[in-house]
């Protein structure tokens, strides 16, 4: 059905939340705001500058590195989904196409995804510094479909958050729900696919 799949990558490859809030949390102590890590949730999904500037972080230049910094001190927290990198490697020897649209900066993604040794699976990448304008705006998937060179029609992208979702929408690209990450399916009403596990990628390419 699909010849191009398009993943997110934390909360759909690695399971980076914990990594992400503990870090968050740590760099705001340090920047003298306190905060419960259920207060930080809405980070998840949208570039760390803006989850800054959202939290009102004066010099976001000097602390968006600082957080970069210390989200590695958790690097034991980080892990690949149960059976996602099987049927990420499954994909790459299909005819299907595979890329990554991300928030991370591309320094993040050297240092917090390619490590795990799955950057070669993937044909083309599209990170936040790539693009002018991020996720939930579509310019950075439809940047990802010219890389591929595919079209909106032929493409399907799967993330864990409301932002990928909108993203997809407003790129006019089917959009599947990482369930494994999501953990939950309320506010994805619209979601054209729920997948509960990585095995169900197989069942709707």
């Amino acid at each position: 059905m699909f010849k191009c799949v398009i993943f997110d990558l934390d909360g759909t490859i690695l399971d980076t939340e914990k990594a992400i809030l503990k870090s968050l949390q740590k760099v705001l102590r340090e920047e003298g705001k306190d905060y419960q890590l259920e207060d930080l949730r809405f980070a998840l999904g949208i570039p760390g500058k803006e989850t800054l500037r959202r939290l009102n972080v004066i010099d976001v230049e000097r602390v968006h590195p600082k957080w970069a910094q210390i989200v590695l001190e958790f690097s034991q927290e980080v892990q690949m989904f149960k059976d996602i990198k099987e049927i990420i490697k499954a994909l790459s020897e299909s005819p299907i196409r595979t890329g990554i649209v991300t928030s991370k900066t591309r320094q993040e993604l050297i240092d917090e995804f390619e490590p795990f040794g799955l950057s070669s699976f993937f044909e083309h990448t599209i990170c936040a510094d790539d693009t002018e304008n991020h996720k939930p705006h579509p310019e950075p998937l439809l940047v990802c479909l010219e890389g591929l060179n595919a079209t909106k029609n032929e493409a399907i992208y799967i993330g864990d958050s409301i932002y990928d979702m909108q993203c997809a929408n407003s790129a006019g690209v089917k959009f599947a729900l990482a369930l494994w990450g999501s953990k939950t399916t309320k506010g994805f009403e619209s979601a054209d696919y729920v997948l509960n596990a990585p095995i169900d990628i197989l069942n709707i390419i």
